[in-house]
């Protein structure tokens, strides 16, 4: 008698081609169904080689073998278009895109210490620079001519993540060296992140936090075709000038047919308080530039952090500062635990995500 359960767990043991999962968790079978000696399910096959596909079908089968001797295995390999359901990386449960309109504002300090944040909360969380002109992660990980390991898995060269500081990370500046300037258009940059995304052998995640360029250019576009956001974060300072390029950004991600919730704004840079005179503060840039982002998005002011020459001096030498317990840290905590519980809210009130086709 076959037992499903046993080869539920069977198909556990095979290592899914495209991610750090297994077919189970990567939800790629579907349709399992025993009938005295014969075994039925559906693969989906959706952005693997041909290669892949036969050396997959080979797994599944040995493994089932292995404690079935004598079963007949009938395997529907198809390809599943279109969806969430169908996302490169269906063992990142939550994908939040981090951007901004102009550069500047300390968005990627954001990035970094929102992702740490989250870490320390609980959430194993991945950080990927998609900011392919002006990588910073590997200066803000103290991760500087590093670079990620490559292996072959079901005959395709692959990447594995660099780690530091319990964060999953990938960034153009592991590739190429410090001083070498990225000189790419438009379809050399989707070529390069759509690789961060499927040639990256990323870890079951709950929180994939996405760093994206200043502006609304190739590479948010080719970001929405190849993963179903979750929601965005818009990073301004309270500036009138960085206050209407962010409207621009966040109204990218409201085009109809793309249509990514903003989840939250943070106003950095908000204010300057002199460390003798610590009851002051100096709105050097303005005041109350991130509320009004918010309210143009029906969306929440997740927090706002001043200048701290700390943030900027931890940034430099490779420690960001919320690993230093302290009122930044406080401060970042606040922020991470208003994005989780929109994030909670956002997945409660809207349906899956889905990737987008944008002409």
């Amino acid at each position: 008698m076959i037992d499903h359960n046993k080869v539920v767990q069977a198909l556990r043991g095979v290592p899914d081609p495209s991610s750090d999962a297994d077919l189970i968790q990567a939800g790629r079978v579907s349709e399992l169904k025993v009938e005295d000696a014969n075994i039925f399910f559906a693969l989906n096959t959706s952005g693997l080689e041909d290669r892949q596909k036969g050396q997959l079908n080979f797994k599944c089968q040995e493994v089932i073998l292995a404690i079935y001797p004598e079963a007949n295995i009938h395997i529907h390999m198809k390809s599943v278009s279109g969806g969430g359901s169908n996302s490169p990386l269906p063992q990142v449960k939550n994908i939040i895109a981090v951007g901004s309109g102009k550069g500047g504002v300390g968005k990627s300090t954001i990035a970094v210490n929102l992702a740490l944040t989250l870490h320390n909360l609980g959430y194993k969380t991945g950080l990927l620079d998609a900011d392919l002109y002006g990588p910073s992660i590997p200066t803000m990980f103290n991760l500087k001519g590093k670079r990620p390991r490559i292996y072959e898995h079901y005959g395709k060269p692959v990447l594995e993540p660099l780690e530091q500081y319990g964060l999953y990370l990938m960034s153009i500046g592991f590739i190429v060296e410090p001083e070498q300037a990225v000189v790419l258009r438009g379809p050399r940059l989707s070529g390069v992140l759509k690789q961060f995304i499927g040639d990256v052998r990323w870890p079951g995640l709950d929180f994939m936090i996405i760093d994206l360029p200043p502006g609304t250019g190739d590479i948010q576009l080719t970001l929405v075709q190849s993963l179903p956001l979750t929601g965005a974060i818009l990073v301004t300072t309270p500036q009138e000038v960085a206050l209407d390029d962010a409207i621009k950004a966040g109204n990218m991600f409201r085009i109809e047919n793309i249509d990514v919730p903003v989840l939250g704004v943070v106003e950095n840079m908000a204010w300057f308080t002199p460390v003798e005179l610590p009851d002051n503060k100096y709105y050097i840039f303005g005041e109350g530039g991130g509320k009004r982002l918010a309210k143009t998005f029906n969306s929440i002011l997740l927090g706002q952090v001043p200048i701290i020459q700390s943030i900027r001096e931890s940034g430099d030498s490779g420690i960001p500062v919320v690993l230093s317990q302290g009122p930044v840290e406080k401060l970042y905590k606040e922020l991470a635990v208003k994005l989780v519980r929109q994030t909670i809210l956002r997945n409660e009130m809207l349906g899956p995500t889905k990737m987008v086709n944008v002409t």
